[in-house]
């Protein structure tokens, strides 16, 4: 196993970019929901990560793909977006392998090069401050969106499933 020293390298980056974040600790929450609760954020802030195998079309590309945690990922979508015909959720152990991280504890960040940084553009539509868990469950950072987006520099791919929205 490695040592997960996630949270080092995020907090090392974001200080010598000098991004305007928080640290918080918390118990482990399960889902989305409950993770916001605890932290007193809107589940929309949550920057959720799901790292994705894209196939097809001579394109064989793993993604660490950032959408709203309110929102659903359209993994066809996010295939055609990057040049695949296909994508599907990579396995516990590639995502441990890419990410060195657990399901549900993966930052908006890639450190890996075989792992490209997408970002659905309704990310930074909506507020001021996205959260995540910071290579650990019990561990969040609260990031300037701005920030963010100008020191991670994900690609941007639509690739949010739209639903009737009120």
């Amino acid at each position: 196993m490695f040592k997960n020293d996630i949270f080092e390298r995020l907090t090392t980056l974001l200080d010598t970019n000098k991004a305007r974040y928080r640290v918080m600790e918390h118990a482990t929450g399960g889902k989305s929901e409950e993770v916001a609760k605890i932290r007193g954020t809107y589940l929309g802030q949550g920057a959720k990560g799901l790292v994705c195998h894209v196939k097809g079309n001579n394109c064989r590309q793993y993604i660490l793909a950032i959408l709203p945690a309110d929102q659903q990922a359209d993994l066809a979508l996010l295939a055609k977006q990057a040049g695949g015909n296909r994508a599907s959720l990579a396995s516990p152990k590639e995502v441990s392998e890419l990410t060195r991280c657990v399901f549900g504890a993966i930052p908006p960040f890639s450190f890996h090069p075989d792992l490209k940084l997408v970002a659905d553009p309704f990310l930074f539509e909506r507020y001021d401050e996205l959260a995540f868990n910071a290579g650990s469950l019990e561990r969040s950072i609260i990031l300037n969106t701005e920030d963010y987006r100008r020191i991670a520099n994900p690609e941007l791919i639509s690739f949010r499933k739209v639903i009737n929205q009120r």
